[in-house]
């Protein structure tokens, strides 16, 4: 089994809407989440603050349609469900962590560009 996440872990994020986006606005988070192997949904709430338990059942719907996730419900009592990537999924952590190399070097910039852009005239 995986450490605990960290309930911190993405606490220095910067505030802003990602540069490049896979999925809608919780897939990569989740995807760091799942990372390290299989989260139960409890687990993947903690450092996902601010998500609520429908968006993250619909995210992680979405990532399962998508091919990304696979779901295991285990016939237990309590019941337990957990999440893991596919290989499909692991395929996006080495562009994921080329967006963020690119996105700390040029964060600045983007930051820039977002706050002096004045939209169509």
């Amino acid at each position: 089994m995986p450490e605990p996440l960290d309930p911190d872990m993405f606490t220095h994020c910067p505030p802003v809407a990602a540069p490049i986006r896979i999925g809608d606005k919780w897939t990569a988070k989740l995807i760091r989440c799942l990372e390290q192997g299989p989260r139960r949904f409890t687990e993947l709430q903690r450092p996902l603050r601010g998500i609520t338990p429908k968006v993250l059942t619909a995210s992680l719907r979405a990532m399962e349609r998508d091919g990304l996730l696979t779901r295991t419900a285990y016939d237990e009592i309590p019941p337990r469900v957990e999440y893991e990537l596919t290989d499909l999924g692991r395929s996006l952590l080495e562009p994921m962590n080329a967006g963020c190399e690119w996105s700390r070097r040029h964060l600045p910039e983007l930051i820039h560009a977002r706050t002096t852009w004045h939209g169509l005239s």
